[in-house]
C-alpha cells in the first residue's frame, strides 16, 4: 500500500509518500518565512496555494511514481490554522475525487507521535510534543493517547517565535534564538510550573520588557531558552515517574534544538532511562508523517474510508490528541 500525505496545518506545505512498510518514497515541502514579524495565516495560505502543485510534482518525481500509483490520499484534518488547513483539505479532496482514491483525514498531532516511533527504537515512551502551536506531555495509557501535561497559554514554539518577533529576529525565530544563546549569559526569568502544566506567556512578556530596557539579545536568548527548556524537562521527568515508563521521545519542530536535547539527555541518564529524538528531517511539519498516519487509520477502518462521502469531508481546526 502506498499513501500520499498532504500537510498544511501552519507554515509548511508538504507532500510525503510512504508505503505500509514505513519506507519513505518522497518528502517534498516548503516553509513560509518572514524577515520580520510572525506567521500571518492569510499569507501562509497564499504561500500554500502558490506552491501546492509544484510540491506535488517534486514529490512524485522523487518517488518516481504517478498519482495513479497511490492507494490512498491522506491529509492533515486538524488541528491548525483554518486558512492553511483548508488549502490542504481542498487539494487532497480534489486529488481523491479526480483519481478515485480513498481520502483519509488524520490528526496532525498523532501523526507526529507515530512518525517518531517508526524512526526510533522507542516502544512505550512518554512523548514530549514540542511544536509551534502545541506543547504537551503525552503517553499511551488505557488504549489511547492521554495528555499528562501541557502549556496553559502559549506553546513552546510560539513562545520563542513571539519573543523573536518582538526583538526583530523574523520567523521562524527558534534557530536564531538557539544561535544567539551560545553567546549569552543568564538573566533571571519567571519559572512557572503548575503541577504537570507549564506557563510561558509571562516569560515572554518579561523578556520583551527587559529588551526594551536595554538587555542584550544574546543574554535574553540564553535565559529564555534555559528557563523554558528547564520547565519542559521537569514536567517530562514527573510524567516518567508517574507512568513508570523508561523511555522518553522528543518530537515536533522544537526537537531540532540541541540545548533541549542536551537537557533531556542528562535527565534521562540520571534516571537510567532511554532517550530518543525524532530525526531532524521528520521533527517539523512534513507530509511523510501525514501519509504514514493515513496508512494506520485506513488499515484500522477500511470499510469506513472506502465508503466515505468525500465531498462532505471538512477540517477540524481544534482537534485534540485525546479527543
Amino acid at each position: 500500500m502506498i499513501s500520499l500525505g498532504v500537510e498544511s496545518t501552519a507554515h509548511t506545505f508538504g507532500i510525503g509518500i510512504i508505503n505500509d512498510k514505513g519506507e519513505v518514497l518522497a518528502n517534498a515541502k516548503d516553509m513560509y518565512k518572514t524577515e520580520k514579524g510572525g506567521i500571518l495565516p492569510t499569507e501562509a495560505k497564499e504561500h500554500h496555494l502558490r506552491l501546492k502543485n509544484e510540491i506535488l510534482e517534486r514529490a512524485l518525481k522523487e518517488a518516481k511514481l504517478r498519482i495513479e500509483d497511490m492507494d490512498i490520499i491522506s491529509f492533515s484534518q486538524g488541528p491548525g490554522l483554518p486558512p492553511c488547513l483548508v488549502v490542504g483539505k481542498d487539494f487532497a479532496k480534489e486529488l481523491a475525487l479526480k483519481y478515485k482514491k480513498p481520502l483519509v483525514g488524520v490528526n496532525h498531532l498523532i501523526s507526529h507521535l507515530e512518525i517518531g516511533k517508526i524512526f526510533t527504537k522507542a516502544k512505550d515512551s512518554v512523548f514530549i510534543l514540542a511544536t509551534g502551536a502545541n506543547t504537551q506531555i503525552i503517553a499511551f495509557e488505557g488504549e489511547k493517547y492521554r495528555i499528562f501535561g501541557e502549556c496553559l497559554s502559549i506553546a513552546v514554539g510560539n513562545a520563542l517565535d513571539k519573543f523573536g518577533r518582538n526583538i526583530d529576529l523574523g520567523f521562524p525565530a527558534g534557530p536564531r534564538i538557539e544561535e544567539l544563546a551560545k553567546k549569552g549569559k543568564y538573566i533571571e526569568m519567571p519559572y512557572v510550573v503548575k503541577g504537570m502544566d507549564v506557563e510561558y506567556s509571562g516569560i515572554v512578556t518579561h523578556a520583551v520588557n527587559l529588551y526594551k530596557k536595554g538587555a542584550k539579545k544574546e543574554d535574553l536568548c540564553f535565559s529564555i531558552q534555559e528557563t523554558i527548556f528547564s520547565m519542559l524537562t521537569e514536567v517530562a521527568e514527573r510524567a516518567m515517574a508517574h507512568t513508570g515508563k523508561k523511555e522518553l521521545l522528543l518530537i515536533g519542530g522544537v526537537a531540532a534544538n540541541k540545548r533541549l536535547i542536551e537537557m533531556l539527555t542528562i535527565m534521562c541518564n540520571e534516571r537510567k532511562a532511554k532517550f530518543y529524538v525524532v530525526p531532524v528531517e521528520y521533527s517539523g511539519d512534513q507530509g511523510v508523517m501525514i501519509a504514514w498516519q493515513g496508512v494506520l487509520e485506513y488499515k484500522r477502518n477500511k470499510k469506513y474510508y472506502n465508503n466515505l462521502d468525500i465531498k462532505k469531508v471538512d477540517i477540524n481546526s481544534n482537534w485534540r490528541i485525546d479527543g
